[in-house]
């Protein structure tokens, strides 16, 4: 397995390269499912400071509507890398990028709807998340936010079920998602990069840093050479296919801070 190495170990050089911070969410940003000040606080320095701030989540469209709304942030990635979203304030509208039509995403929740079934009859103790009814692209089985935490062999049955399907399927810190399609987290930030602010993310991929927390961040782990996993990462790891090169010593949200200080820092900007 990858050794990771204390964040506090990144050399202040390297840092001051950084232009951009791609972030999770949940046990990420967030500690015991909320989001502190200084959580809000911290993206909004980076912002002032001149990074890109960008959360890349599997949370529901609902959610990434108002996140790229109300929070200080430049972009957001939403469900696993279905969508993005981008609020242009000067012009009030949403720009809305999709990795598939309408048509399609209602035909494909369709067919989850009935894993969802099969979930519920065959998984005791599973839920739908309570923010299903806020998803356009995929479906999402509670395993610890609103639920006890699922022990692993129930969310190996979860994982079984979504692959019997032949669905993409990936397990979170607080969900199983799955859907229908080839598209990933990753996938999107290339075509949000592209999108709605004219960068190669390929060219350029050594600029930015990506932070998270849980095995539906591996892809994203092994494609950016200065990914971060807040210090909780390493409850889960045994999960991951990839790990990202730094861990912080701080858990979740304090894990996050604890990064921003480091980048704000290189760039000789004090709290």
């Amino acid at each position: 397995m990858t050794k990771l190495i204390p964040i506090v170990k990144w050399e202040s050089e390297k840092r001051k390269n950084i232009v951009g911070i791609f972030t999770d969410i949940d046990d990420t940003l967030t500690t015991n499912g909320q989001v502190p000040a200084d959580a809000f606080s911290a993206m909004e320095r980076l912002q002032n400071a001149g990074f890109l701030v960008i959360p890349v989540t599997g949370r529901p469209a609902g959610w990434c509507d108002m996140i790229a709304r109300t929070w200080p942030v430049d972009a957001v990635v939403g469900e696993n890398g279905a969508l993005a979203f981008r609020y242009d304030l000067a012009g009030r509208r949403m720009q809305r990028l999709y990795h598939d039509p309408v048509e399609v995403r209602t035909q494909k929740m369709q067919r989850l709807e009935l894993i969802g079934n099969d979930v519920l009859d065959k998984v005791a103790g599973a839920r739908l998340s309570a923010d299903q009814a806020y998803r356009e692209t995929d479906l999402a089985i509670d395993i610890a936010e609103d639920v006890l935490p699922l022990k692993d062999d129930l969310i190996d049955r979860i994982v079984s079920i979504f692959e019997h399907h032949e669905a993409t399927v990936k397990v979170s810190s607080i969900h199983v998602n799955g859907w229908f399609g080839n598209y990933s987290k990753l996938t999107m930030t290339h075509q949000m990069m592209s999108k709605f602010f004219n960068v190669d993310l390929e060219a350029s991929k050594n600029q930015y840093v990506f932070i998270g927390d849980s095995p539906n961040d591996a892809q994203m782990f092994g494609y950016f050479t200065t990914a971060v996993g807040v210090a909780n990462l390493q409850d889960v790891a045994w999960r991951c296919e990839k790990l990202p090169t730094w861990i912080t010593r701080q858990r979740r949200t304090a894990g996050f801070i604890e990064m921003a200080e480091l980048l704000l820092k290189a760039k000789n900007i004090e709290g």
